[in-house]
């Protein structure tokens, strides 16, 4: 049900006939639908140069909807109301001269749908088109906002260094408020992601918890188990570090270490993320040698499979030195965090696919018990974002019997408990935030100009220093050995939460 009265508005969404539109964004919206979360006057126009008509872009958008919509009892009867509401234009996006036409259909759709000028502008759409479209649209006096609303949601990446990321903004805000830009994170509409403001503001027993004296460190990981399937070309020119950590992970990382807001609104907690990321410490070349290490995967056969390195695959350079994995250890230099180490790292060709947030707690003071000699047996507060979404805290228990024998016990919860309550994808959340206006789970210009100022110097350092190691590891492996090295203290290594039991497939425990 509709939590407050959305406005009237149409949403339409560049590069239509691609596969983000056909995947994500309609059945989003058609989620949406079923859930009575649109407004009562909606519409979607699709704009792509490929030549739909209304009719047929319908039919292949219903395609999308039966194979990819995530809600429950899809009736014919459902199919054909909320195809009403998809209209189709062709355009040629890179003209100028072509949007006059795009004005023109806005306003018989205003007419016949109530849409009242209210415009949500989605750009699927190659990043060098993220300048062009919104432009030419303010040509148009479609970035103008009265009684009505104008905003542009943008796909990252944003940039792909500081200074292109400097020119996009720069770009964007000749023509539009930075209150009608939305950069958009997917990663960040995960119900799990969002929790974490919950899991840390809204219990007592966590937040004075949350700091120094009794976090020993934090520990992100973001692991997939597919290599860059048909993302070659782009991924040849992109890498583990463009592609996750300055964006996915860092912004995960902002969350965990972020002051307690003022208010639970957009303005005051994009306010603290920000401080966050001017807090990162920033890394010397030493730094960068010791503290930054990069892998890329190699051929392997997993459970009789031959698995391509990253070198064969296609489109990709067979001397690439792309990183597909990249760990990390830095620090967030304030009061609160003073010399915890937190630890990054995200990869490709991993055992599986997992998202998790790892806080490892301070050990007691004094060893009373023996037997716990691991540092990864402490107390830890996991949170897990993909798959299987939920929370767990690692407490030791004695086990039964003669003698102090102490064993690790989990204290868990899983989002698939709440069989009764519908979990929201994370583009259906995303693009109802952007409907109300609420940009929260956005990233405000200057926040992404501090992540990529922060991840610059790596850069550099990578392509001033050609034989900077890039590790191998073979894929289906949980990347270079040498990654536990990050961790440089006596038995202490990376949280490892999958293992391999069978040959049926991998347990990922929570």
């Amino acid at each position: 049900m509709k939590s407050k009265k959305i406005k009237n508005q149409a949403l339409i969404i560049f590069g239509a006939s691609g596969d983000l539109t056909y995947r994500k964004l309609i059945p989003a919206v058609f989620n949406l639908y079923k859930q009575n979360s649109l407004p009562d006057n909606f519409a979607v126009l699709g704009v792509a140069r490929s030549s739909f008509t209304d009719e047929t872009f319908r039919v292949k958008m219903i395609d999308g909807i039966k194979q990819f919509a995530t809600a429950k009892n899809i009736s014919d009867e459902d199919l054909e109301l909320f195809s009403k509401k998809l209209h189709y234009l062709s355009l040629n996006t890179d003209q100028e001269g072509e949007y006059s036409k795009l004005a023109e259909r806005l306003k018989q759709m205003d007419a016949e749908e109530g849409t009242e000028r209210n415009y949500i502008f989605y750009l699927s759409t190659p990043p060098a088109m993220y300048p062009v479209i919104p432009k030419y649209l303010a040509a148009q006096g479609l970035n103008f906002q009265n009684d009505n609303f104008k905003r542009i949601i943008i796909e990252k990446p944003f940039g792909v260094d500081l200074q292109s990321a400097i020119d996009l903004n720069a770009s964007l805000l000749k023509d539009y408020d930075e209150e009608q830009i939305y950069r958009i994170d997917h990663y960040l509409g995960k119900e799990t992601v969002q929790n974490l403001l919950v899991t840390r503001f809204a219990n007592g027993i966590y937040e004075p918890l949350w700091n120094r004296n009794y976090v020993h460190h934090v520990e992100i990981t973001a692991a997939e188990s597919i290599g860059v399937e048909n993302r070659g070309g782009y991924y040849d020119h992109s890498g583990a570090l463009r592609d996750m950590l300055q964006n996915h992970l860092l912004q995960l990382l902002a969350l965990v270490a972020m002051e307690p807001p003022m208010a639970i609104d957009s303005e005051s907690i994009r306010n603290e993320k920000l401080k966050v990321f001017q807090a990162l410490r920033p890394m010397s070349n030493e730094d960068l040698f010791k503290n930054v290490l990069r892998g890329q995967y190699t051929a392997s056969n997993v459970k009789g499979k031959y698995i391509k390195g990253y070198r064969e695959e296609k489109d990709v350079d067979p001397d690439s030195r792309t990183e597909t994995y990249v760990a990390m250890k830095l620090f967030v230099d304030n009061w609160r965090w003073a010399d915890v180490p937190f630890y990054i790292r995200t990869g490709k060709r991993l055992p599986t696919r997992v998202s998790e947030v790892v806080i490892h707690f301070r050990p007691a003071p004094q060893k009373l018990f023996p037997e716990t000699v691991d540092m990864n047996d402490e107390n830890q507060l996991v949170i897990r974002i993909q798959p299987d979404e939920g929370i767990l805290l690692k407490t030791k228990m004695k086990v039964p019997g003669g003698g102090y024998v102490v064993k690790n016990v989990n204290m868990d919860f899983h989002y698939s408990q709440l069989q009764d309550t519908y979990l929201p994808e994370a583009y259906e959340r995303l693009l109802l935030d952007c409907m109300v206006g609420d940009s929260t789970l956005y990233i405000r210009g200057d926040a992404l100009e501090a992540t990529w100022k922060f991840v610059q110097p790596l850069l550099d350092f990578w392509d001033n220093n050609p034989d900077a190691p890039l590790h191998g590891y073979p894929a289906g492996s949980w990347g270079p050995e040498s990654a536990d090295a990050l961790i440089e203290e006596k038995n202490l290594t990376w949280r490892y939460p999958c293992k391999n039991l069978s040959d049926d497939g991998i347990y990922c425990e929570l």
